[in-house]
């Protein structure tokens, strides 16, 4: 059984989305055949290899057009592809007065509205877009034949959201065959929360927002472990390096010869180099703060350097 991916519950849940105004699913449509389809004066045409993606450029034409589109379809299994085309015989000059082109871009007044404007970028979500894994990394791009309509998709996207610009942006990249494509893409984990709420992806916002807090989580557990982890291993190195001046202490000169505070002291940490300086400070007689014992050491370092630095 073939995964679903969290970029294909994506695309379902968008496909699944039929507005009930005429205007936006008629914005919808022209940013599917302006992004993964075909417009002349001669025929217009869809290709697909998701069926749900193929079903809703279908329903679009029946809805808005009261027409029934010719079905093709070749291949099978994941190299299966969906043909949805109007002909002349369909009533194709009717659909050509709504999505006749203008410079690459649909023309008249398809996205004069604000409701227009999020279907038409739904639409070339689904014809031509992808999400990563929110659990994996953040990066959601829309390829799209023309560097006219990357720019428009920019404008668009960006105008929905409350900063400038500067993280929706496109690039050129080299198709296997050599030909050009361009591609719209966001990496920052807050804007493609706005486009997925933009766009009314809802369920599929929660479930990116849900991997979000638990990544947090996740992420926050860790730096404490390590910010633990690395306290302990420096608390364990200086216990172990005072535990050596208290050797060479009692090699040449005698701990029994220290100063009662430091010979107590002394003994402590030879005894146990797992005590924390707060533990040593409470188990002497009497007990004494951390700034002491921390005194006491220093003294004890001392002396041993001194006692290493003899010939």
């Amino acid at each position: 059984m073939a995964t679903t991916t969290f970029s294909m519950r994506v695309r379902k849940e968008a496909a699944m989305l039929i507005s009930q105004k005429t205007h936006c699913r008629l914005a919808e449509l022209a940013g599917l055949i302006y992004t993964g389809g075909e417009v002349s004066f001669k025929e217009i045409s869809f290709v697909s290899d998701n069926k749900d993606v193929a079903k809703k450029v279908f329903t679009l034409f029946r809805k808005n057009y009261k027409i029934i589109p010719d079905v093709t379809v070749s291949g099978h299994g994941r190299s299966r592809h969906i043909k949805i085309s109007l002909g002349a015989e369909k009533a194709l000059q009717a659909v050509l007065k709504d999505l006749a082109p203008d410079n690459e871009l649909p023309g008249g007044g398809i996205l004069k509205k604000n409701c227009c404007k999020r279907a038409f970028i739904r639409g070339c979500f689904l014809a031509g877009g992808s999400v990563t894994d929110p659990s994996k990394g953040y990066h959601l791009e829309i390829v799209v034949p023309c560097e006219k309509l990357a720019e428009k998709i920019c404008d668009l996207v960006g105008s929905f959201f409350d900063d400038d610009l500067g993280e929706v942006k496109f690039t050129l990249r080299k198709r296997h065959d050599g030909s050009d494509v361009y591609v719209v893409y966001i990496k920052d984990s807050d804007r493609i929360s706005d486009f997925l709420n933009m766009t009314e992806c809802y369920r599929s916002l929660m479930d990116m927002e849900n991997i979000r807090v638990e990544k947090e989580i996740a992420n926050s557990v860790n730096r404490r472990l390590n910010c633990e982890m690395a306290n302990l291993v420096k608390t364990i190195s200086a216990a172990q390096e005072q535990k050596n001046d208290i050797e060479i202490i009692e090699e040449y000169l005698g701990i029994d010869n220290l100063p009662i505070p430091l010979r107590q002291l002394a003994k402590l940490r030879k005894e146990d180099t797992e005590m924390t300086i707060k533990q040593l400070g409470e188990a002497l007689d009497p007990p004494v703060s951390k700034s002491c014992v921390n005194h006491r050491l220093r003294k004890l370092k001392k002396i041993a350097d001194e006692l290493r630095a003899q010939p």
